[in-house]
């Protein structure tokens, strides 16, 4: 593996991310970024959303709630992506009323960013737009807070660059999210050093626990995954020092619209959490209550 250009920044203090009262970051809780990966409808949003607060706060663990509405790269030109701009923020907008949550969602062109953002608390750039320079700088001059997937084409040093783009508008309130590298064809695999490298950048970091078990395009007309993997994925990446876990949760994940193979089950996280806390636990680290 060959070392990070020069110019990077290097450090060991994490900044602290903030909107409104919440915060992620050194010495703050782990944070669950968490809900399905599409709407698929108003009722099912709000009730899944409720479920997933009502774990959280049982374990002290801060939510922001997340939920696409539009999947604008599916595989298929005829699977389902979502209710749309309007409809979709229109539903985000009424879990975040109601339940007093963060939200986030992922854009995926400048024409959505100004509407997006009179919504969300996070701003998310997919993956695969990673590297989209006008797309960057339009979501991060709204001032939002700003999660970057990083591209599974890149190396951890490669996510750099990026962080440049975002902070060149003076916002740095910028999460980076590690999803997985290509493996071969259909296959991810996740380096953990990529957090440790990522952390260097002084930004919180996520580990996406539920796309990194994708299997994209996997199953010819959609991707598949192995949902199997999570736990110890998870586990994995808390051990290393995420500051957040991103996981795909779903009720019933045979019955989602969209990547159900790779979702976490609702019904697992109350374990998966209470597993990582002791983790976390263990390396030092004191979970709040007052979520």
């Amino acid at each position: 593996m060959s070392s990070p250009p020069k110019m990077e920044r290097k450090t060991e203090q994490i900044r602290t991310i903030s909107f409104g009262d919440f915060q992620i970051g050194q010495n703050h809780p782990l944070v669950l970024i968490a809900g399905p990966c599409v709407i698929e409808g108003e009722t099912e949003t709000l009730q899944l959303a409720r479920e997933i607060l009502v774990c959280c706060r049982k374990f002290g663990v801060p939510l922001i709630f997340k939920a696409s509405y539009d999947k604008a790269n599916r595989t298929s030109l005829h699977s389902y992506r979502g209710p749309g701009l309007e409809k979709g923020l229109s539903i985000l907008g009424r879990v975040r009323r109601e339940l007093g949550v963060p939200i986030l969602s992922d854009v995926h062109c400048r024409q959505e960013v100004q509407a997006a953002a009179a919504v969300l608390d996070v701003i998310q750039i997919p993956a695969f737009l990673c590297r989209q320079t006008d797309l960057l700088l339009t979501a991060a001059r709204t001032g939002k807070a700003i999660n970057v997937k990083k591209g599974q084409f890149l190396s951890p040093w490669e996510v750099y660059p990026i962080i440049e783009k975002i902070v060149s508008t003076g916002n740095e309130n910028l999460l980076l999210t590690e999803r997985g590298t290509c493996f071969g064809y259909n296959q991810l695999v996740t380096d953990f050093r990529a957090l440790a490298i990522m952390k260097k950048f002084g930004y919180p970091v996520v580990y996406d626990a539920t796309h990194s078990v994708q299997q994209p395009g996997g199953l010819g007309k959609s991707s598949g995954g192995q949902s199997e993997f999570v736990f110890p994925l998870a586990r994995a990446a808390v051990a290393v020092g995420c500051d957040g876990l991103f996981l795909e949760v779903h009720q019933e994940p045979n019955k989602a619209l969209s990547d159900g193979p790779n979702m976490l089950q609702l019904k697992l996280l109350p374990e998966l959490l209470g597993q990582v806390l002791k983790i976390r636990k263990a390396l030092g680290h004191e979970e709040t209550k007052n979520t």
